[in-house]
């Protein structure tokens, strides 16, 4: 029987560096993030009911979705969050179930549910996730993470972190913690070490 596994973790984290280790490993990994970016793409539903939600401002001249005026908008308003999501996070569920289930069909015996949001919107508890690992980082590094990576200021890059479940309430639903605060040579041990246990706990 598959097995579905959340990873998740803060903003910044480094989710998608422990994604990528699990890769080069041989695992499974669906991205929500990459399945986010697909719902909205020019033609979809959802595109079109967020430029009607935020205005024609939030996309760019080709028609895309501009997720920088997005996100600025979104992260300072919690209530415009909550709207984006209401169009965005059911498309988002779906695409993800039907990715797991062909993954699945195929053979997948692990497979890794990257995502932000777990614990926020309570997938833990669902009966199709098994466990969640969470990758954790000490608060400073995670802003001057996020600071480095995006061109935005420091209190927006604090709007986006508090926007999140603390990282507390995050490790205390998980399975499985991957310490992202050191070098990348230390995290690719946790992250085999972490395969290694999965695997073996496989039923034979």
């Amino acid at each position: 029987m598959v097995q579905v596994i959340g990873l998740t973790g803060g903003i910044a984290s480094g989710k998608s560096t422990v994604a990528s280790m699990l890769r080069d490993l041989g695992a499974h990994v669906v991205d929500a993030d990459q399945l986010a970016h697909r719902v909205v793409e020019p033609g979809q539903p959802a595109l079109a009911e967020i430029a009607e939600r935020f205005g024609p401002g939030v996309l760019t001249k080709g028609g895309t979705l501009d997720r920088k005026k997005l996100g600025a908008i979104v992260f300072a308003d919690a209530d415009a969050r909550r709207a984006l999501e209401a169009i965005t996070h059911p498309r988002i569920r779906a695409a993800s179930q039907e990715t797991i289930a062909g993954l699945a069909a195929r053979g997948a015996e692990i497979i890794f549910y990257e995502a932000a949001l777990i614990v926020e919107k309570q997938l833990h508890e669902q009966p199709w996730m098994s466990a969640v690992v969470v990758v954790s980082v000490p608060p400073q590094t995670q802003l001057d993470r996020l600071l480095a990576r995006e061109t935005i200021g420091e209190d927006e890059a604090r709007a986006r972190i508090a926007a999140q479940r603390p990282l507390a309430d995050k490790i205390a639903v998980a399975a499985h913690v991957i310490d992202n605060s050191r070098s990348l040579d230390e995290t690719r041990a946790q992250v085999r070490e972490l395969w290694d246990t999965l695997r073996e706990a496989q039923p034979s």
